[in-house]
């Protein structure tokens, strides 16, 4: 278990000094130099350089992840060693083989290494946003008291939508599919001065790309992420019913919706057997039933 966490400390070393000079650098010559230097008797040669390569090649993915779990905290503006830290962490949580590298000890290594390494909220901001991704992965114990489940800090109240069209005898529900490889509903939070239909139909357009007329209300439901300067967070979510033309959908602004990666119609007979979030299914079975009566 030290080998191995030597090895993540040395992976992390390579990363920061790739990341710093602007990825021009060659990572395995980086890797092969560090690993001489800071771990010259480490027996996981193979470790650290399955760990990078899989971290470099999961980059992108991995930084959708990241924007998703703290979506008002840029990936740029990150620190260089919190973001690798959390590059680290997220693929060993998401992509790693569970019997190598059970969940919570992907997410206490990187704790870790962010204590040993970052700077005074490190810890608290890499166990925040690791511990926002092992939720939304559906875990089991994910319930459990642990340092991941602190006391709420703020509320926010945002507005989503079961937004449906008709088209030659069919209904169509539109939808959005997230990095973690679920499909679910366009919403988003209300900007000053909207109300909730104004900011339900600018949302909509920022993530499916066509104008929607808002209907009856749905329902709620609230869940946790976080938030590097303002911790954990409470998002309160109300749906509404909106329907909308059929037309083709595309994810206008991706780069602010960067946890979101396709968007796509559906008939009404299909969407139960689809991936969804357990919150999300009281919300859609309502409005199905709702429209096919």
């Amino acid at each position: 278990m030290a080998n191995r966490h030597l090895a993540r400390s040395t992976v992390l070393q390579t990363l920061y000094e790739w990341d710093f000079s602007g990825q021009k650098l060659e990572p395995k010559d980086i890797l092969k130099r560090d690993a001489t230097e800071f771990a010259p008797d480490a027996q996981n040669g193979d470790f650290m350089k399955n760990l990078l390569e899989g971290v470099l090649g999961k980059r992108r993915d991995l930084d959708n992840i990241i924007t998703k779990a703290a979506p008002e905290w840029p990936i740029e503006k990150i620190a260089i060693l919190d973001r690798n830290i959390l590059r680290i962490g997220l693929f060993e949580l998401l992509f790693s083989d569970r019997e190598q590298v059970p969940p919570k000890v992907a997410i206490n290594e990187a704790i870790e290494l962010a204590k040993k390494f970052g700077g005074e909220t490190s810890g608290k901001f890499i166990n925040g946003v690791l511990g926002a991704v092992y939720k939304e992965m559906g875990e089991p114990g994910k319930d459990d008291k642990s340092p991941i489940n602190k006391k709420i800090a703020t509320k926010e109240t945002l507005v989503g939508a079961v937004v449906y069209a008709r088209e030659k005898d069919e209904v169509y529900i539109a939808l959005v599919h997230d990095v973690f490889g679920h499909w679910t509903l366009t919403k988003g939070k209300l900007e000053k001065d909207e109300n909730q239909e104004e900011g339900l139909v600018r949302e909509a357009k920022e993530e499916l790309g066509i104008k929607i007329k808002v209907k009856d209300k749905l329902g709620e439901n609230a869940y946790e992420t976080f938030h590097p300067e303002r911790g954990r967070l409470e998002k309160h979510v109300i749906y509404f019913l909106a329907e909308a033309p059929y037309e083709e959908l595309t994810l206008e602004n991706k780069e602010k919706k960067g946890g979101l990666d396709d968007v796509r119609w559906f008939k009404l007979a299909d969407i139960l057997d689809l991936n969804f979030y357990d919150d999300i299914l009281p919300i859609v079975t309502k409005a199905i039933n709702l429209l096919v009566k």
